[in-house]
């Protein structure tokens, strides 16, 4: 079974494919799909789709049936044919901040060892909710130790082990309220660092940067209380490379 093409080149900007087929409200489901869908915290992709007879924005990508990707096109757009060959073409400058904004959170769960209970992927900006009864004492030091781990540039790379041996390892499961996809016979994991230098593994769907310097140095916010014992911890991307 081959991987979309949004999993196996994360950096991938245009792609050629052939519609596959489109839904009864208009979404665009393609063979080889560039445009990532909407799933565990981190949005849905957009960008254009261009054929021979014309043009069509895509607003939103979202997950349809069998977790094939479904393009959104705007409202009231003249739509590709079945069978027609289009051109993909991404808005490489939000996924790219996706990117980015995705592995960081991956290593905010390093430096806060506690269960994740939610999550939410932005343009620049992210956060992770925590089974955290007290606050940490020094946020300044985490903001700290979270820069240290991405000045790093640890490579950021993709493993894949059966749904048996995940459920065999249950640990590798960070997040309380959602769970890696099973049933495919296999999950992806997502390890950052190699070897010795191993800081985190665990399974994931999403898009990442190839390496932790690419994320740039961000700024911790505050973490806020949502609940008895959840706190939000929010993180901003200050600066780093441009798409």
């Amino acid at each position: 079974m081959s991987e979309p093409l949004y999993r196996a080149r994360p950096y991938l900007r245009r792609a050629v494919a052939r519609v596959a087929g489109v839904t009864e409200d208009g979404g665009i489901v393609v063979d080889e799909p560039l445009f990532y869908p909407t799933g565990g915290g981190q949005p849905g992709d957009r960008g254009e789709l261009v054929w021979n007879r014309g043009r069509v924005r895509i607003v939103n990508t979202v997950k349809g049936e069998g977790g094939a990707s479904v393009m959104v096109a705007e409202d009231g757009a003249e739509l590709p044919f079945v069978g027609e060959e289009v051109e993909q073409i991404l808005d490489w400058e939000m996924r790219y901040l996706h990117m980015r904004v995705h592995t960081a959170l991956h290593l905010l769960s390093v430096v806060i060892p506690l269960p994740v209970t939610g999550g939410q992927i932005g343009a620049g900006k992210g956060r992770l909710d925590f089974d955290m009864p007290e606050p940490p004492a020094d946020i300044a030091a985490l903001e700290e130790e979270l820069n240290t781990l991405i000045a790093r540039d640890l490579p950021v790379t993709e493993d894949w082990i059966t749904d048996e041996e995940l459920a065999a390892n249950p640990a590798l499961v960070k997040t309380m309220s959602v769970k890696p996809p099973m049933g495919q016979g296999r999950v992806r994991l997502i390890r950052i660092g190699q070897g010795t230098d191993q800081v985190d593994l665990q399974p994931c769907g999403g898009t990442h940067v190839a390496r932790t310097g690419e994320i740039g140095r961000i700024r911790l916010g505050k973490v806020e209380k949502k609940g008895r014992q959840n706190r939000r911890a929010s993180l901003h991307l200050v600066d780093g490379p441009q798409p």
